[in-house]
Formats: structure tokens, sequence, C-alpha cells
């Protein structure tokens, strides 16, 4: 199966890759679906595999921690009501969050170690 291509939502951060644990940049690069959430605090949540080697070599370098709980993800739960307009604002902390029929329908097509590149 050909990597899926996913975008970050625009926002007034710089695209830039993650530099530590909180900055609320979304990784960019190689990685994996490496398994299905369905306990999140998200309608359904797919976690992706950041970070990877050669982002835990950049956190070391400065002595910081590169974070995690990167995912493909629901509204939260109990505010699908608000669809499409979630995009207005930027309020992943790095996530890419799409309606909950989107990532139901994601859920299904999208099998564990499913590769995915992310680029902005």
């Amino acid at each position: 199966m050909p990597p899926t291509s996913a975008r970050a939502t625009e926002s007034a951060r710089p695209l830039a890759q993650p530099e530590q644990e909180g900055d609320q940049r979304t990784p960019e690069g190689s990685y994996l679906i490496d398994h299905h959430k369905p306990d999140s605090a998200f309608h359904l949540a797919l976690h992706i595999s950041y970070p990877n080697p050669a982002d835990l070599a950049r956190a070391n370098e400065r002595g910081a921690s590169p974070g995690g709980d990167i995912m493909i993800h629901g509204l939260p739960n109990g505010r699908g009501w608000i669809g499409k307009w979630h995009r207005v604002h930027d309020w992943t902390s790095g996530c890419f969050a799409v309606t909950d029929a989107q990532i139901e329908e994601i859920w299904r097509a999208v099998p564990d170690g499913t590769p995915i590149e992310i680029r902005p």
C-alpha cells in the first residue's frame, strides 16, 4: 500500500520539525500508523509512530524530550456537533483533527502498520 499523505492545519506557528515536547508543532517525515486507540479523549484516534530514531537523536542533542502522542483523531468526545468548524482554529497541539465521520472512515480503511508521509 503506498504511503498516505497528510497535511498539517495551517496556523500562526512556523512550519518546522518539533524541537521538544510542548512546542505545538506537527512532525514532518515518514512514519507509521502504529495502533488504533479506541479509548481516546477524542472520537477514535490513530497513533502515529512519532518520534522515530532521527527525532529522538535530534531531541537528545538538545537535551530535550521529543514528545509523542501524535495522532489522527476525531473531535473531542461529545463535541462532534462542531463538525467542519473545528478547522477555524488549530487546537490540536501537533495532531491531525478530522470530523467524527471522517475518522470513522479512516479508522475502518487504515490498518496498523500503514506507512504515512507528513508534509507541509
